[in-house]
């Protein structure tokens, strides 16, 4: 759902970027209760594994594709403040590097597929997990259902902005309609894998999903053949867990999607692109800014060989995003400790 320049004009553009400014300041500031030593750097590699899933298009119907949102995932992981940061990490990596995405859209983009996102799929999550048992389990279907209806929303948001500020004179019924149908079978998709993402990750170390939090089960010992809580002195702190592993694990996997499986991605028209063409919402689309860039396109300039340019695209791709990324939210929270460190020394 990459909106190119040319399909919102500039006066709305310009009001989604002030919009997408401000709620990234906002996100600047919440993040910074979000993140410690342990989910800064994991927030990193949360951007850089949703830049290499949202290179896997997946077919969703004839001559149409999807691709992760990505900020369900985000907000459930590491917290909605620290999502909408995510998301914006990775559409700005896009658009600079890769040609992907508008610069005059930045803001539409950041908008529609960070806010919006983020914003329904977290408050649909923790209403469903005010209702469910609290369980791992209900974490996971949350997830799903949280997921799920973000990206229709995504696409509702994106046929407001277009209803205001579009640059083609087409009939919004049959934008909203095109749009809404095409992106709840994306949605399926979304859904599954960030159900599949949070799944995986709550079962090795619930600890780090910021959704999950409170959900860990106490630590029990068997005793004379009975499970019985342990001493707290007996059980580790999770705080204490290293999360070298996890982080190892997610990396290696954001860099095999991206230097290898997105070659067999599919390579059909995503869902903006599908409606925009069918519609002509993209009659007067522009060149990209960065259309001249060596990875312009999810390929390496001068690399003749299809699978070569992509897969290292690809991982470099992953690389610049997990550094970004990673910068960061150290400096966010290295911030937040200096402002505590502030001020309890002038309480004393």
């Amino acid at each position: 759902m990459h909106v190119p320049d040319g399909f919102i004009n500039a006066p709305v553009s310009v009001a989604a970027g002030v919009a997408a400014g401000v709620a990234v300041a906002v996100s600047l500031r919440g993040a910074r209760r979000e993140l410690d030593e342990r989910t800064a750097p994991l927030a990193g590699l949360v951007a850089a594994f949703i830049f290499a899933v949202q290179m896997l298009n997946f077919p969703v119907a004839a001559g149409t594709s999807g691709h992760l949102l990505g900020g369900a995932l985000a907000a459930i992981l590491v917290g909605p403040y620290t999502g909408v940061l995510c998301v914006s990490v990775v559409l700005l990596m896009q658009g600079i590097l890769f040609a992907d995405g508008g610069l005059t859209a930045l803001g539409v983009n950041v908008t529609v597929m960070g806010v919006v996102t983020v914003v329904v799929a977290y408050a649909i999550f923790r209403g469903l997990l005010g209702i469910l048992p609290p369980t791992r389990r209900s974490v996971t279907v949350a997830a799903f259902a949280g997921a799920l209806l973000s990206v229709p929303a995504a696409a509702a948001a994106f046929t407001a902005i277009y209803a205001i500020g579009g640059t083609t004179d087409v009939a919004i019924g049959k934008v909203f309609t095109a749009m809404v149908g095409v992106h709840v079978l994306i949605g399926i998709g979304e859904a599954a894998i960030t159900a599949a993402t949070v799944g995986a990750v709550i079962a090795v170390r619930p600890d780090l999903v910021h959704g999950a939090r409170g959900l860990t089960a106490p630590l029990k010992l068997r005793v004379g053949g009975e499970l019985v809580d342990a001493p707290a002195a007996a059980a580790t702190p999770v705080a204490a867990r290293s999360t070298r592993k996890v982080w190892a694990t997610g990396l290696v996997t954001a860099l095999v999607l991206a230097g290898f499986v997105s070659y067999y991605a599919s390579a059909s028209p995503d869902g903006l692109e599908k409606v925009a063409a069918d519609k002509g919402i993209d009659e007067k689309v522009e060149d990209h800014a960065a259309a001249d860039s060596p990875l312009a396109d999810y390929g390496v300039k001068n690399v003749d060989d299809a699978r070569l340019s992509g897969g290292l695209a690809g991982v470099i791709g992953v690389g610049a995003t997990v550094a970004a990324g990673t910068g960061i939210f150290w400096a966010v929270r290295r911030r937040r400790t200096d402002e505590l460190t502030a001020t309890s020394v002038s309480a004393g």
